[in-house]
């Protein structure tokens, strides 16, 4: 049957949450506040592609969550307007709690939710699903997009393409290449083949055969086949000698 949550119970099962989830996790929070133990979560949820869906009150974006979300192409994000409701679930298990994904509600408020079980409480566990679904159906789903922004500039968004990636198309500039975690257009280097951002999160752990998502000379989705030490797939490999002269 379902159980009670304090604060305490409400952090450690939200990341055992997220931690054990196997094929979809959706995430409704007004505000957003990652820490970075969530953050290493969804990342490693995101590589594994799993279906990650996360909804939040417009205009309620930090500035950090903005640019981290942009760069974790996979995960898809949604607005609902007047949001309040603060729920967690996966395919398995749910909380329902008055918990912000933030991290101030984690490490300082009095808060208290409900855990709840499929397999012990199917009947309540559906219900809360198919609540959250209406959610979704009722939110506007949006691409975070990132540039320099200041405490007084708010995170611009806009309407998301279906596919979410990157524009695969061969430049005629010879200097162009790919960021192989994001896909955004970047000088080639197979030194450095990261976009600034996605550097910044990237050395926080510095592991160079990290599995990444692009290709840096094509910008073709990789699946993992690439990493700071290979950043270019395989078979593109002869071609960019030839073209850059590798």
């Amino acid at each position: 049957m379902a159980k009670f949550l304090n604060t305490t119970g409400v952090s450690y099962h939200l990341e055992e949450l997220i931690k054990g989830t196997k094929d979809r996790l959706i995430l409704i929070s007004p505000y957003l506040q990652f820490t970075d133990r969530i953050k290493e979560h969804l990342s490693n949820l995101n590589i594994q592609k799993r279906d990650i869906r996360i909804v939040y009150r417009e205009n309620k974006l930090q500035l950090e969550e903005n640019n981290w979300l942009e760069s974790q192409i996979g995960i898809r994000t949604s607005l609902c307007k007047n949001l309040h409701a603060k729920c967690y679930i996966n395919e398995n298990e749910a909380i329902i709690t008055s918990m912000n994904l933030y991290e101030f509600s984690q490490q300082n408020n009095n808060e208290m939710g409900i855990y709840i079980s499929k397999a012990q409480d199917t009947d309540l566990y559906n219900a809360t699903l198919e609540e959250v679904q209406r959610l979704l159906t009722i939110s506007e789903e949006i691409r975070v997009t990132v540039k320099k922004v200041t405490a007084d500039t708010p995170p611009k968004t806009e309407k998301k393409v279906v596919e979410t990636k990157p524009a695969f198309t061969k430049s005629s500039d010879k200097q162009t290449g790919f960021c192989i975690r994001t896909g955004v257009s970047i000088p080639f280097n197979v030194e450095k083949p990261m976009s600034y951002e996605a550097f910044k999160s990237w050395s926080k752990y510095s592991d160079p055969d990290y599995a990444e998502k692009f290709c840096h000379f094509s910008g073709e989705p990789s699946n993992g086949d690439t990493s700071v030490s290979r950043p270019i797939l395989k078979k593109n490999w002869k071609k960019a000698k030839e073209t850059f002269n590798l």
